[in-house]
């Protein structure tokens, strides 16, 4: 097995939809692994072997949102879940632990290429603040400066960790829960401060740049910010 760039490990115990999915990411020019159960994930995942993880909720020897939880103890690699269980607390709890997106069974195998693409533009290197100059963004964490397309936009210290935050992974989507994390130890946090700390950014924005959406609501969740 060769390790080069663009690696998915696909862990599923339904050997027929692995196939599938199998299938159509090796045509599209990725490489893949095939784990059957959740007591191998871990290991494998401290490999550094692989870009993205397709991980199912429901293993045999493996929860998956414990093994997502156990990951990110060590490890940012991207997690995209795959469920049955479509309740919203269960899209919540896989957010909160890490996940990057879910794909909802049944699912089309088209759709799993696309969002694997789609994660994997997310954590592309080219989106990093040393290369910010392609994407229109930068974010200096050590001046305190925000910048939009060589546009310099003021923001107050709390509204400043926030577009830190959110930008620290583009595309991930952050629950209310996890942004007020972002203001630990401050006082009278709550999650209507980070409503308006998010519309207060959007309309700053707005004035160099009305028509950009660089922060969108996620509803029923919270917010990502999308380059």
């Amino acid at each position: 097995m060769s390790t080069g760039k663009g690696q998915v490990l696909i862990v599923e115990d339904e050997s027929s939809i692995a196939e599938i999915v199998i299938d159509y990411l090796k045509r599209e020019g990725f490489q893949t692994e095939h784990c059957l159960n959740g007591r191998d994930v871990v290991g494998l995942a401290r490999s550094g072997t692989y870009q993205l993880i397709l991980l199912d909720v429901m293993l045999p020897e493996g929860d998956g949102f414990d093994l997502c939880r156990a990951i990110r103890k060590f490890s940012d690699i991207p997690i995209i879940m795959m469920t049955a269980r479509v309740e919203e607390i269960d899209r919540l709890i896989g957010l909160e632990l890490g996940a990057d997106d879910y794909i909802c069974k049944p699912f089309s195998p088209r759709e799993v290429v696309a969002r694997v693409k789609a994660v994997l533009r997310r954590h592309s290197p080219a989106r990093t603040e040393s290369e910010s100059g392609s994407v229109g963004l930068e974010i200096d964490s050590a001046a305190f400066v925000f910048r939009l397309h060589g546009m310099k936009i003021d923001l107050t210290p709390s509204e400043f960790k926030m577009v830190a935050a959110l930008g620290a992974h583009p595309g991930r989507v952050w629950s209310r829960a996890q942004l007020l994390d972002v203001f630990a130890g401050e006082k009278d946090v709550f999650d209507r401060t980070i409503d308006s700390h998010i519309k207060n950014i959007r309309k700053k924005i707005a004035v160099y740049f009305p028509d950009l959406d660089l922060i969108q609501s996620v509803y029923g969740i919270g917010y990502r910010l999308e380059l």
